[in-house]
């Protein structure tokens, strides 16, 4: 069999693969059921290219999940503000949020659309703990109150690099870090599940990334699953160390999948898709799969400014 043979088998057995694999995910891995999720970007859009495995994922009925959107800014850089705050609810509601009044979007001077400027992290982390703890704070024993169970985010380098998606990880570490703080030994609230970040190789393998995705998840889950104790047992369930999420490519996939995400990049934002988003919703692992690592270790370092 030549190379170019091989090639061809190699091109048609992944898919094939990933398909089963990715039913095989939906029923059977750790997921989120019965949370209250806030899915923090920077940019309208990034829920589309970046995170549109999670959001299709976790909106699904069956979860019992209610998920909202929190951007900070309108991605106003080409003068687009109120049309990207429009196409953003419409691809939110494409990927299956329940209502359009779940999405937000902050248009402050503190969180302007750059590509050479982080915004401060303290000015995030205050935010979202006025939009998500708005009571007082627990006192003695009583843990601190919140009205979400989970916030996701990009991790420390932001998938792209952009210094917006960057401080965000930062501000959502910093808020979460402040409701524990002077109570070692609590577990947070609010858990923070951010977006791992691959090399720029991996990013455009589309489905043929799907094994080092799932190792990287396997690594992680059995890193969390030393301690075999009923309580760290129940606690894993509750709190998955590791999650990911596997876009189904059948066009008619009952809940949505690849076509969804697709039309919620070329349909809702239509503003947006010059020629080299055709090339990244074609070609980018994150358009088909997230895998998702929960935050920890949150302590003093979280809390200095940057």
């Amino acid at each position: 069999m030549n190379l170019l043979a091989v090639l061809g088998v190699f091109a048609v057995l992944v898919p094939v693969l990933y398909m089963y694999t990715a039913a095989i995910v939906a029923g059977r891995f750790p997921t989120l059921r019965n949370k209250r999720i806030c899915l923090l970007i920077a940019h309208p859009d990034d829920e589309a290219m970046f995170f549109a495995p999670s959001v299709l994922a976790l909106t699904r009925p069956e979860t019992g999940n209610h998920v909202k959107i929190l951007c900070l800014s309108s991605g106003n850089a080409a003068g687009l503000g109120e049309t990207r705050k429009r196409e953003l609810v419409k691809s939110a509601m494409t990927l299956g949020l329940r209502a359009e009044d779940d999405v937000f979007v902050v248009d402050s001077p503190d969180f302007q659309d750059s590509m050479t400027t982080e915004w401060d992290s303290q000015t995030i982390a205050t935010l979202l703990a006025s939009a998500f703890t708005p009571g007082p704070r627990g006192k003695g024993d009583e843990p601190p109150a919140a009205t979400i169970d989970v916030l996701l985010t990009f991790d420390g380098q932001g998938v792209s690099g952009h210094p917006n998606h960057i401080s965000l990880y930062r501000g959502a570490r910093r808020f979460v870090a402040a409701l524990v703080q002077g109570k070692p030994g609590w577990r947070p609230p609010v858990d923070l599940y951010t977006l791992t970040t691959v090399s720029i190789v991996r990013k455009y393998t589309w489905v043929f990334d799907l094994l080092p995705t799932l190792g990287a998840w396997s690594w992680r889950l059995q890193g969390a699953s030393k301690n075999t104790t009923a309580t760290a047992k129940a606690t894993a369930k509750e709190h998955p160390a590791a999650l990911v999420f596997l876009a189904d490519l059948n066009p008619s996939a009952t809940g949505g999948g690849l076509g969804t995400a697709w039309r919620a990049m070329t349909t809702a934002h239509q503003s947006q898709m010059v020629w080299f988003r055709y090339g990244w919703i074609a070609l980018s692992r994150y358009m088909v799969m997230n895998d998702l690592r929960l935050e920890g270790s949150f302590g003093a370092a979280d809390l200095k400014k940057p």
